[in-house]
C-alpha cells in the first residue's frame, strides 16, 4: 500500500519506484494496484472513508465539486446547434486558383 501511495504521489513511474524505500518492487505495487481496483477495494476504502468522517462530523459538502471527471453523464447535455455565419457570402480560398488551374512563374 506504501509503495502505490508513493508513486501516486509523487507521479513517478512504478519501474523507478527505489528498492531503498522497502516497498517492494514497482511492478509488484502497480500489480496489487490493478488487481485491488478490479476487485473493488478502493472503491469500498472511499465509501468507508467517507462515512467514518461523516460519522465526524468532518464532512463539508459545501466545498465539494463535481465534474465530468467524475461524474458520468449518461444521456449527455443538449446537442449543439452550429452557428450561423454572419458574413454575407463565403471568403474566397487563398490556397487555390478559382479556375482550378496553377499558373507557373517564372524569373529570368
Amino acid at each position: 500500500m506504501s509503495g502505490i501511495l508513493f508513486v501516486l504521489y509523487t507521479g513517478i513511474a512504478w519501474e523507478f519506484l527505489p528498492q531503498e524505500l522497502g516497498f517492494g518492487s514497482g511492478m509488484t505495487c502497480w500489480r496489487r494496484l490493478r488487481d485491488w481496483h478490479a476487485a473493488g477495494v478502493w472503491q469500498k476504502l472511499h465509501e468507508l472513508l467517507l462515512a467514518e468522517l461523516h460519522a465526524a462530523g468532518k464532512l463539508d459538502w459545501s466545498k465539494a465539486v463535481i465534474d465530468s471527471s467524475h461524474v458520468r453523464a449518461l444521456k449527455g447535455g443538449p446537442k449543439r446547434v452550429r452557428a450561423r455565419s454572419t458574413a454575407q457570402r463565403r471568403a474566397p480560398s487563398t490556397t487555390s486558383s478559382p479556375t482550378g488551374t496553377a499558373s507557373l512563374s517564372r524569373s529570368a
